[in-house]
């Protein structure tokens, strides 16, 4: 028997366009632990913003007669062995840890993508030339690195920064090379080349935009490594000079008094963990919503 033929209504139907914003925003949220990341981020920014408003003591101002004070009211996290109350040190160590994120991975960003344009564009020498030295840097693990270039370079603000950006760098250009292998092969980047368009117009007009996305996930991702390492360098004594206040100083003066008063350096560590853990979980739902086979999800 045949089948009942469908009325045809001459309309076709065409699907609703999808709102971009709509999605990005329902799939970057879509988890709680990524908006638990975007709530601690927010406060991080805002305590590194308003810090002189928000600590209620001067960090670096000692107060001998209270030295090494159990938490109380009065000091909420106690006080270290100068008497400095805990949490104003720690509230003011935000300023450092955002200060070395941005900056150290603005670094590791900006020269990263460069070289990676250059060597994936034009190939050739450059490309072994480039490669062939992020490859000699990614052979040290990203610490070791840091540890190195320091020490080199000395201790301080600045140092850290540079070391940390030079660290990092690797990474950025190894991730813009392949996107621009994959993206410079596409049939608009050979139109475009056929109709007379200079190189620096097709890198920076075509080519740069289109591998974006992947380096938006890797910043966000990092800005949590970089402000780990910081630590980690400072607790080495070898980072940011004291009597400035970071994280990762603050345990490295409070670890020696773990028995006696052990919220010294847990409550800097804690600071660090879950810092690090919402970057990390941010740049996982910015992967998620900025990733092709996601569209149309609404």
């Amino acid at each position: 028997m045949a089948e009942t033929e469908r009325p045809v209504t001459g309309i076709l139907e065409i699907p609703p366009r999808i709102n971009e914003f709509r999605r990005f925003t329902r799939v970057f949220l879509g988890r709680k632990v990524v908006l638990f990341g975007v709530v601690v981020i927010v406060i991080f920014l805002i305590t590194a913003a308003f810090a002189p408003l928000i600590a209620p003591y001067d960090p670096y101002k000692p107060d001998l007669a209270n030295f090494l004070a159990s938490p109380s009211s009065a000091h909420l996290l106690g006080t270290d062995n100068f008497g400095r109350d805990t949490l104003s040190r720690i509230i003011y160590g935000t300023r450092i840890s955002l200060m070395v994120g941005v900056i150290a991975v603005g670094i590791a960003a900006t020269t990263g993508m460069i070289l990676g344009l250059i060597a994936g564009y034009f190939g050739g020498w450059r490309y072994t030339i480039i490669m062939r030295l992020m490859d000699a840097l990614m052979a040290f693990p990203m610490i070791l690195l840091a540890l190195l270039i320091t020490s080199l370079l000395g201790g301080g603000l600045v140092n850290v920064m540079i070391a940390l950006g030079i660290a990092l760098m690797p990474g950025y250009a190894r991730i813009m090379c392949g996107q621009v292998l994959s993206i410079r092969e596409n049939d608009y980047v050979l139109a475009g080349k056929s109709m007379g368009a200079s190189d620096l117009r097709m890198m920076l007009r075509h080519i740069f935009p289109n591998s974006l996305p992947p380096i938006l996930v890797m910043i966000t991702m990092m800005m949590g490594t970089t402000i780990l390492a910081e630590a980690g360098l400072s607790y080495l004594g070898i980072g940011v000079e004291l009597p400035t206040a970071t994280w990762g100083g603050l345990i490295n003066e409070g670890y020696q008094y773990l028995i006696s008063n052990p919220i010294l350096s847990f409550a800097p560590g804690i600071a660090i963990m879950v810092v690090v853990f919402s970057f990390n979980m941010v740049g996982d739902g910015l992967r998620d919503a900025i990733d092709p086979r996601l569209r149309g999800i609404l």
